[in-house]
Formats: structure tokens, sequence, C-alpha cells
């Protein structure tokens, strides 16, 4: 009879938990088109998703993030935010984003003042491996860039070691450093990486000259999983020494595992 009675009290005590599932499109609010491969998740609790080409997602909310905060981010817009209780009693569940505008600045390049350095992982190695094992839409990895003072970025180089995919296609990200284990992506638009199997056998390169990208301190360069490429694996060449920044999904925690992946930059750094 106690033992009733003390089950009773537990589940009075108890608020469950339910879930609810959304579907519904991300937006361009000036031209009314869909936005493709938008990061929306809970801040900081690993729930979150990707857009598709079309604008939607697809994202599943427990009860126990009400007081949390849904985060929607694309590069080249604005970021929405609203509180999960009142993101439940919208009628429309579509979000509109706004684009930015942003202001050209002149690069003045001291060539006395600088010197070409690459940064972060160069490995070429198959022996030891690490990278995306799951189709997991906002699966991100990548390498910190350690800069004292400035860098102008002028090219990536990533080594990938296997594939299953027949083709792939992934975002690169460039973050700043705002705070310890803070970033933020300084890029103003997206950059994609397209290649069929065959193609990632040799050293992938990505151009950044066309962009006139310049950092100040510290940045941080991933890799992201956009697209439903179904069930694989993608895996680059890796090495002891670094650490892999990582975030398991869409507006979710920075974490690092102790292997670097071979991401590198050839820049001009500030001496």
């Amino acid at each position: 009879m106690r033992f009733i009675y003390a089950l009773f009290i537990f589940l009075f005590l108890t608020n469950p938990l339910f879930s609810q599932n959304y579907s519904s499109l991300i937006i361009n609010k000036k031209t009314k088109l869909p936005i493709e491969y938008v990061n929306i998740g809970i801040v900081g609790k690993n729930v979150g998703t990707v857009s598709d080409i079309n604008g939607k997602y697809d994202l599943t909310i427990d009860s126990q993030f009400n007081n949390d905060t849904l985060l929607v981010s694309c590069i080249g817009y604005y970021p929405f935010s609203i509180k999960i209780s009142d993101y439940h009693k919208l009628a429309d569940k579509n979000i509109y984003l706004d684009e930015k505008i942003f202001e050209i600045h002149e690069v003045v390049i001291k060539p006395k003042d600088y010197k070409q350095k690459i940064l972060g992982v160069e490995s070429k190695s198959k022996i030891m491996s690490a990278g995306f094992k799951e189709n997991k839409l906002g699966y991100e990895l990548g390498i910190l860039m350690k800069v004292k003072k400035s860098a102008i970025l002028e090219k990536v180089i990533i080594n990938f070691s296997a594939c299953s995919y027949d083709t792939i296609f992934y975002r690169l990200n460039i973050y700043k450093c705002t705070d310890k284990m803070q970033f933020e992506n300084i890029l103003q638009k997206p950059i994609y990486i397209k290649l069929p199997k065959d193609k990632i056998h040799e050293p992938v390169l990505i151009d950044l000259k066309p962009i006139d990208l310049v950092v100040q301190g510290d940045f941080l360069v991933t890799l992201e999983h956009v697209k439903d490429l179904g069930p694989g694996y993608l895996y680059f060449c890796a090495g002891i020494g670094n650490k892999t920044y990582y975030r398991k999904t869409s507006q979710g925690i920075w974490e690092t595992a102790p292997v670097g992946i071979s991401i590198s930059v050839d820049a001009k750094v500030e001496k």
C-alpha cells in the first residue's frame, strides 16, 4: 500500500514530457522565396536541423525545452530567435528572415608586414582518420587556426581519406572567436563544396582570394553536413597534436576531440 502511495506521489510531481513535430518553411522576407540550407535549432541543446533546398525544415521539440531559445541563422541573413514556448503558440510556423546589407571595406596589403604561412592540420596520411560517420544535418567539424594579429586568407586545403557517397555536398564555414568556445560566422555568402567521389583522393582546394577575407586573431574553419545524402560517411586524413572542434547539430554546443582533421589555410599572416 505504501508503495502504491509513493508511486502516486511520484507521478503527480513529475512533469510528463511531450514532443511536438513541426514541418514548415524558412522564407526570404523580401522576395517571399524559400531559403535553402538554413540552420535552425535550440541554442546549446543539440536539437536542430537544416532546411532543405526548398527551404523546408522538420523539427521535433520536447516540452522540456519550453524555456529555451530557438535560433534560426543563415549566411547573408540576420538571425531570428524566439522562446520555444512562444514558438509553440505561433499559428504560422513559417520563419521569415531579413537579408543583411554588407558594407564594402577596402583591404590594404602591406607585403613587408606579412609572411606566407600554412595554418591548421596538413596531414595526408590515411592511417588515422576521423570525420562524418553518419548522415546528420547540421553536424559540423573543423580546426581552430591560431593567429596572434591579423591574417589574409587565400586558400583552404582539405585532405579526405575515405568516402562512401557518390557525390559529396558540404558547406564551408569560417568563424571568428567571440569568446571561449563561442564563434560567429564571418562569411557574407555561403561556400559549398560539391565533388564526385573520385575527386576527393587529391587535396581539395577552395580559393578565398576573390572574397578578400581578413581575420583578426584566432578563427575556426569547418565543414558542415547540410544536405541529406542518405546513409554513408566521409572521413578526413587526421593527425595527433591538434583538436577537432565539432558540434552535433545546428545551434548545438561546441566540443573538441583529441585528433585533428586535415583542414589547413594558406594565408598571409601579420608579423
